[in-house]
């Protein structure tokens, strides 16, 4: 019976001592590479489109949520458009520039959110060297488009 005691405390103090080490490399891992956790961090909140214009009202219905990534090549323009549904993205790289038919711009840069104008006609250019690449989410109904473009309207 002492043997097996004796057995029992050897195993014991072998694993605890082998669990204290091994608890020993985690502290020291975890001390060399600590916790990642999950933050967040609010881009935009607001009821306005960029120019300040109010948003409309939400639709009647039931809703169709739409995500489009978007690259713009270096130089590109995109032509005279408009939306009919409420919209809003994070430009992931590069710099854009908004220009509503009035004349006024607005330059989004890299990790910039930014909400669309609604039925107010304008286009986006990308003035610099880079592709840019825009993620764009849409709150919209089955069957509207996203934009509707004016190829009348030339671009300068």
């Amino acid at each position: 019976m002492k043997k097996i005691l004796n057995l029992v405390l050897a195993a014991t103090f072998i694993c605890g001592t082998t669990v204290f080490m091994m608890g020993c490399k985690e502290a020291k891992a975890k001390e060399d590479n600590p916790v990642q956790t999950v933050t967040s961090e609010e881009l935009i909140r607001t009821s306005q489109s960029w120019d300040g214009v109010d948003l409309p009202d939400y639709l009647q219905g039931r809703p169709e949520l739409v995500a489009v990534k978007y690259v713009f090549p270096a130089g590109q323009k995109l032509g005279w458009h408009h939306h009919p549904v409420m919209n809003y993205g994070v430009l992931m790289q590069g710099e854009l520039t908004i220009i509503g038919q009035d004349g006024k711009e607005k330059v989004v840069h890299e990790g910039e959110a930014v909400v669309e104008m609604v039925n107010t006609i304008h286009h986006g250019e990308n003035r610099g060297t880079k592709p840019v690449i825009l993620y764009m989410f849409y709150l919209s109904q089955d069957g509207l488009p996203l934009a509707v473009q004016h190829p009348e309207i030339p671009l300068e």
